[in-house]
């Protein structure tokens, strides 16, 4: 069995990789928009996106606490190749939808490998937190589509509204601007909630090894060295998902851009503020969804939104049961 430091080891590295990963398969999150609606070269919407989710990922850890110590019962039940097994699981997802351009969630894909895992190796479903689970987990992630759906339609009807007079040059002018703001509104609202995911898995490791108590601040290194690898992640970009979620959805006019964006971050910004780590593509994703549908329901590709809504469906279970695997993997050659 490998040492204790070398699974540190190990497991920091992993998770600093999901954050990578995380990256770039969720770079489409903050820019889509901005890309389809042509406000911005994808060059330049990417270096954008890149040092807003730095910003954001330095910006508090109410998300990571819930992370570190709301989902497992007791951390002293695990061990780092538990983890170890989480992170596999959720990047392994996370490659896998990258490549076939579905904009699923890393948030949910880490959570569902760390509850497979930790129930494998416990042999009990008691490991886990259920009421955290059910309040932080399971109602944000089925209320945070529907929110970011309504935020997204709601926004965009009132703006409709009030421009109801105004000339259709003279908006595309002008939100041609103010999407530049919304988009970077998103991008550092991503990074305050996404990046925290790994700091919490590597807190938890910390804790695991009794070199961080529960309730203890997290220390910065991580979070230079996560906000560092979301940013860089974010650098090479996800040109499928950009493509998916920005261009095949619907068709986006600035002002479409803005709504959504706008109204996605900021359903972000207030789940991260409750602790809950809510999945920001499916948010962004309803949210263009939602300002298609306050021009006419056919607006939207309603068969890719479909897919879409399976991949989100099926992300926890799929990923509960990779890390289950890869638990059982382990156990069998004994290095648990």
């Amino acid at each position: 069995m490998l040492s204790i430091n070398i699974m540190l080891i190990v497991v920091i590295v992993l998770a600093i990789s999901f954050d990578f990963i995380n990256g770039f398969h969720d770079t489409a999150n903050a820019i889509a928009t901005s890309v389809a609606t042509r406000v911005l070269p994808i060059k330049w919407a990417i270096i954008m996106a890149a040092v807003l989710n730095f910003v954001g990922a330095l910006v508090g850890e109410n998300v990571a606490k819930t992370i570190s110590s709301g989902i497992v019962s007791n951390e002293k039940l695990l061990s780092l190749p538990v983890v170890t097994a989480a992170l596999l699981a959720a990047i392994t997802w996370n490659l896998i939808t990258w490549y076939f351009g579905i904009p699923s969630s890393s948030s949910h894909a880490l959570i569902g490998g760390l509850i497979g895992a930790s129930v494998m190796h416990a042999s009990s479903l008691d490991v886990i937190s259920w009421n955290n689970v059910y309040a932080k987990v399971i109602l944000p992630l089925l209320g945070s589509p529907l929110v970011g759906c309504f935020a997204g339609f709601l926004i965009m009807k009132f703006l409709f509204w009030a421009l109801r007079k105004v000339s259709n040059s003279i908006v595309s002018r002008i939100f041609s601007k103010l999407q530049l703001v919304s988009a970077a509104f998103m991008a550092f609202a991503h990074g305050g909630n996404d990046a925290q995911k790994s700091m919490g898995i590597i807190a938890l490791a910390l804790m695991i090894t009794n070199n961080m108590a529960p309730g203890d601040h997290i220390p910065t290194w991580v979070k230079i060295a996560c906000a560092l690898a979301m940013a860089l992640g974010t650098s090479i970009g996800g040109w499928k998902i950009i493509k998916t979620m920005g261009v095949n959805m619907i068709k986006l006019q600035p002002i479409g851009g803005f709504a959504a964006e706008t109204g996605a971050a900021i359903v972000i910004e207030v789940a991260s503020a409750l602790s809950m780590p809510v999945s920001t593509t499916h948010v962004i994703s309803t949210a263009i969804m939602g300002v298609g549908a306050s021009k006419r329901l056919s607006a939207v590709r309603w068969s890719l939104a479909r897919n879409i809504v399976w991949a989100w469906v099926l992300t926890i279970p799929l990923t509960m049961l990779l890390g289950g695997a890869v638990t059982s993997i382990f156990a069998f050659f004994k290095l648990i």
